[in-house]
This record gives structure tokens, C-alpha cells and sequence, in this order.
């Protein structure tokens, strides 16, 4: 998840405002319900098709348990036309390198990985238990700054392997009464230098893109708007096999997208983009208008992922 801006309070269905359809058929970055999402996998298959979505990575955080789903024997087959890609998002850490990024990480998208590879899914499953450690470590700190979710957290059914992410958190104190939103919970409490903030551990940004091209896939870096001026950066890791630049995330304004792919071009990065959908706010479809994918991104993608 990208980090939140200022708060936005999501109105009721009744009192929003009409949106206008997208018209990106390509979305290489969204959240289920085996990370930090708020659909089932195929619940959001369902909506990105009927968005218009052609190609799809389901980017969980740290997980390939929804994608493993949606293709398993017996699944329900995917709407026609649509092409499915495996993909990952491992929050890579940054804390310690002598890099001044926000909250010390480094998003890596890891698109057309291989789900059979059993060192990458090794590699998953220490980042799970991490994320899994981390989670109870900030609900620990929460009671003892008094902001107990131990009620709502019980709630949960945290029984199975999915990569518990922040959002999962936030969630809990707004039912707690706690906070009016995700965003509002982040900004407040969750975030680097906020009062719940617990430090992330798990894999390094070099160590992920060396996960990632060894399971075959493309290395992306999501929604890093301040590439341009990490060029130096962006090149050390291309010298580690980095691939690709999220440059129409949709968070980013038109000039941000023009900066960033401008930034990507001269690199000779792959362009990827997504709506980094989690739900928190509405429907896929309401992110989904908000996203932009030229056509030539999207013949890029298709390009560099074989599909």
C-alpha cells in the first residue's frame, strides 16, 4: 500500500458523486484478501473484468495464495479475454543504507513470477512471518498507548497464511471507534514517526529483486514518485537486475506520471502501472477510473511479460 496522504472519509454509496468509467484495459498492481485487500481474489477478478481490465497481476503483499487460487483444478474459469499474470509486492527495506525514503522501505513488484518456485515461496513465507510477527507487535503497542483493538483483532480469522499488512490494522480501530478511516489511521498512528508505528523487518531491496528475477519475473518499483531524483539509485539497482518503473500508479497526477516515465524511458526501465487497489474507499471500479495506462505501456507490459 502506497503511503496515504491526508485523510479522505469515504461518503456513503448514496452521497457520492458519479464517476466516470476508466478505460485502462491493463491493471499489474491490486490487493486481495490474502494481503491487505478487502475483496476475495475472485470477487476482485470479477470486478477488474467488468472494469475492462484485460491484463491482471494480483500483487498481494508477500503472497501467491490468491493467484494459486483463482487457476487451481476445480476453480471457476476466468472471465473471457482476461489474462491473469502472478505477481507479488514485497515491501523491501530500506532502513540502514544510507537512503532517506519514506518509512525506510522500498516497494519491489515482483509480475509474471513463477508460483511454482519453491525458493521464491520460501522466500514469501519468511516475509509472512515477519509481517505476522509485526502485526501482533503493533497490537501489543496499541493497548499499551492506549488504543486497544484486542477485541476487534479477535474478530479475525488469522488462522491461514495470508500476509497481514497495516491496513488490517487500521481497519480494527476504526471498528474500535479509534479512527475514521485507513488514511486517517495511518496518518495519526500507523506511520513512520506516529505513536503505533513498529518497524518492518524482512528482505533488503537488492535481496528482492534477486528473489524476484530468479522466479522469473519482472522487478518493478511501485509508486516511487521521487525516482527522478534517485537516479543514482535506480541505476545501482538496475545493476542488480531491476526491470521496471511503476510510472501510472493511481495516485500520480499527470505531471507525476510524466516525470516518472520520463525518468523510466531514460533508463530504459519497463513502464508498469496499477491501481494498488485495496477497497477501503469503494469498488475496483471507482479506482479503476482513476487510472491511466497508455497504449504503449500496455504493449510494453504485454512485451516484457511474454503475454
Amino acid at each position: 500500500m502506497a503511503t496515504p496522504g491526508p485523510a479522505r472519509h469515504a461518503p456513503p454509496p448514496e452521497e457520492r458523486e458519479p464517476f466516470v468509467p476508466g478505460d485502462a484495459i491493463a491493471d499489474v498492481h491490486a490487493h486481495s484478501t490474502r494481503s491487505d485487500g478487502v475483496l476475495e481474489p475472485a470477487e476482485l477478478v470479477r470486478q477488474v473484468h467488468e472494469a475492462g481490465v484485460r491484463l491482471f497481476a494480483l500483487a498481494d503483499h508477500d503472497n501467491l495464495a490468491g493467484y494459486r487460487e483463482l487457476v487451481a483444478p476445480g476453480a471457476a474459469p476466468l472471465p473471457p479475454g482476461l489474462v491473469l499474470v502472478p505477481a507479488v509486492e514485497i515491501n523491501a527495506i530500506t532502513r540502514g543504507l544510507g537512503l532517506e525514503l519514506a518509512e525506510g522501505e522500498l516497494h519491489v513488484l515482483g509480475i509474471g513470477v513463477d508460483p511454482a518456485d519453491e525458493a521464491f515461496e520460501a522466500a514469501l513465507a519468511a516475509q509472512r512471518g515477519a509481517r505476522r510477527a509485526r502485526f501482533f507487535a503493533t497490537v501489543d503497542l496499541l493497548r499499551q498507548i492506549g488504543l486497544p483493538i484486542d477485541a476487534q483483532v479477535a474478530e479475525l480469522d488469522l488462522t491461514g497464511d495470508d500476509a497481514l499488512g497495516r491496513p488490517t490494522v487500521a481497519r480494527a480501530l476504526i471498528r474500535a471507534g479509534l479512527a475514521d478511516s485507513v488514511e486517517d489511521a495511518f496518518r495519526r498512528i500507523l506511520s513512520h514517526g506516529q505513536p503505533g508505528y513498529v518497524p518492518r523487518t524482512g528482505l533488503g531491496p537488492v535481496e528482492a529483486i534477486h528473489a524476484i528475477r530468479a522466479a522469473g519475473g519482472l522487478a518493478s518499483i511501485a509508486h516511487f514518485w521521487e525516482a527522478p531524483d534517485q537516479l543514482a539509485l535506480l541505476r545501482g539497482l538496475m545493476d542488480e537486475g531491476l526491470d521496471g518503473l511503476e510510472s501510472h500508479h493511481r495516485s500520480f497526477d499527470e505531471e507525476t506520471r510524466r516525470r516518472v516515465g520520463e525518468t523510466a524511458r531514460a533508463l530504459g526501465l519497463v513502464e508498469t502501472g496499477g491501481t494498488d487497489y485495496h477497497g477501503d474507499l469503494g469498488p475496483y471500479a471507482e479506482a479503476h477510473s482513476g487510472l491511466v495506462m497508455p497504449d504503449e505501456l500496455v504493449a510494453g507490459l504485454r512485451t516484457a511479460l511474454g503475454v
